[in-house]
């Protein structure tokens, strides 16, 4: 089916692409516009000599999600791409003990109780329950919040007892465990959010049990083959990836889009307009002063946001024996996340992510080398923390003694011969992120479902919002989501 009508994508990162491939696939002159030299925004790969590496996200979870997204295109993500779900899914590492989770839930009670005795029957819980409050609380994700009658939908009021309002993610681990560093393995993951796991509300046990219910994958080539695939079937369908070709404002006439404005300075007319590009960063550049009403850059400024990550990227010629996730843990986290989150202070006692992907990849790196991504996470850029070339390269160097430190990795820094790093400051001025924030908006209940800016911008008629900084949140599943929600808005107006 052809529709005729003509839509503008600013941004191809994953909700930009997933939006695009649906809207294609429906018959709409979809014409995706990219600032960046290649596909993907934080989804997309880099490459240094003869390196590649994922920009951001590592982890594909809720595989489900993304096979209905080419399902509904009417491909199979099989014929595309080369999955490999990864058992374990992770190490864990702790100053005197490793956790490797499993997605095998009696191999993981056994583990459990070898590692924390009388913990194993909290395990068996928290499958049985946590379960529940996913299947009551994911299809409330799965739906716009564009007026406060949403709120009475029967599928979000039967979800209400699952909400736990009140209590932060660490409270309400406590119903099955009362280990620390047990509570702390199925804690980590309020990082995918970039938030604290005291400050996380509870409704977000969905993301461990997840992890722990459907598994952790990796797509061969790194995460950004994805984003690769989706623009080739946008063009497969018809549409058009413009590169290298920023945005300077979306038109707005009477209170509607009528088109964007490249840097150029030429003006193109479209019948509607998917913003793609970080929140904080759109709201403040891609309207002209006073055409935005409720996300002035005063209120842009006093929303929460996310932390920032340190990231280096090392190839290697050298591999190593290490799992192809490691997550480090702090000696003293609760402090090491409090030092982020609430005197946002630069970690010295850090916790490190270290992605060893070509364990399972072999085609990252050359033959007998690797590619390592390293992710730390510290205080986005309210802090005012300067990072200068000298503070830099200090903070790289506690980075590389501290994974030499804690992994069999001993003699890191003789093999590194490629290397890339971004600071919070370089998230922000390279890859034009709000803040530095890696992770967009904060996911506070004051932040999200009816609160969170609108999937169906409230701006400006005939605009959409996808990404992270839009209902249901950041992370890859959510923004394919945001993705399947815009694009079902817009269908339906422009019917």
């Amino acid at each position: 089916m052809v529709t005729g009508k003509k839509i503008a994508i600013i941004g191809a990162g994953p909700g930009g692409l997933t939006t695009g491939m649906l809207l294609a696939n429906s018959g709409y002159e979809v014409t995706v516009f990219e600032s960046q030299d290649r596909v993907g925004g934080r989804n997309r790969s880099i490459t240094l000599g003869d390196y590649t590496f994922d920009t951001g996200p590592t982890f594909l979870m809720m595989l489900e999600i993304l096979e209905e997204v080419f399902q509904s295109t009417g491909r199979d993500i099989r014929k595309y791409m080369e999955l490999v779900e990864l058992d374990p899914m992770y190490k864990l590492s702790f100053i005197d003990k490793e956790i490797s989770p499993t997605r095998n839930h009696e191999k993981m009670a056994e583990q459990i109780k070898q590692l924390f005795p009388g913990h194993e029957k909290g395990l068996m819980e928290f499958y049985k329950n946590e379960k529940k409050r996913y299947e009551a609380m994911y299809p409330c994700l799965q739906r716009p919040y564009s007026g406060l009658g949403s709120y009475l939908s029967t599928t979000l009021l039967k979800a209400v007892p699952h909400l736990s309002l009140g209590k932060n993610l660490y409270k309400e681990l406590g119903k099955y465990f009362t280990d620390e560093q047990c509570k702390i393995a199925f804690t980590f993951q309020a990082k995918y959010l970039g938030m604290s796991p005291w400050e996380c509300p509870a409704l977000f046990m969905m993301i461990p049990f997840v992890e722990h219910e459907f598994g952790v994958f990796h797509v061969q080539g790194g995460l950004s083959r994805i984003s690769e695939v989706m623009a080739d079937i946008i063009k497969e369908d018809g549409g058009v990836i413009r590169l290298n070709e920023p945005i300077d404002k979306v038109v707005v006439e009477n209170g509607t889009a009528r088109g964007v404005r490249l840097q150029s300075g030429k003006t193109e007319n479209f019948d509607a307009v998917v913003i793609n590009a970080d929140f904080g960063h759109a709201m403040n550049t891609l309207f002209e002063p006073n055409t935005l009403r409720k996300y002035t850059p005063e209120k842009v400024a006093g929303k929460k946001y996310s932390c920032s990550t340190f990231m280096l990227y090392l190839g290697l010629d050298k591999c190593y024996d290490e799992p192809h996730h490691n997550i480090i843990i702090a000696e003293d986290y609760k402090n090491n996340i409090e030092e982020i989150a609430v005197s946002k202070t630069i970690p010295q006692d850090m916790s490190i992510y270290v992605r060893n992907a070509s364990v399972t990849d072999p085609d990252l790196a050359p033959k007998g080398h690797s590619a390592l991504y390293v992710l730390v996470p510290v205080p986005n850029n309210t802090s005012g923390v300067q990072w200068t070339p000298e503070f830099t390269a200090d903070y790289r160097e506690k980075v590389l003694d501290r994974i030499i430190s804690r992994t069999s990795m001993t003699d890191l820094k003789e093999h590194i011969v490629e290397e890339k790093i971004i600071t919070p400051t370089g998230w922000a001025k390279e890859e034009q992120v709000y803040n530095g924030a890696t992770f967009n908006l904060g996911h506070q209940l004051t932040q999200m479902l009816h609160l969170r800016p609108h999937n169906r911008f409230e701006e400006a008629k005939c605009c959409y919002l996808v990404g992270g900084g839009t209902h249901p949140g950041s992370g890859l599943p959510t923004i394919y989501e945001s993705a399947k929600i815009s694009a079902q808005l817009l269908k339906d107006d422009l019917s």
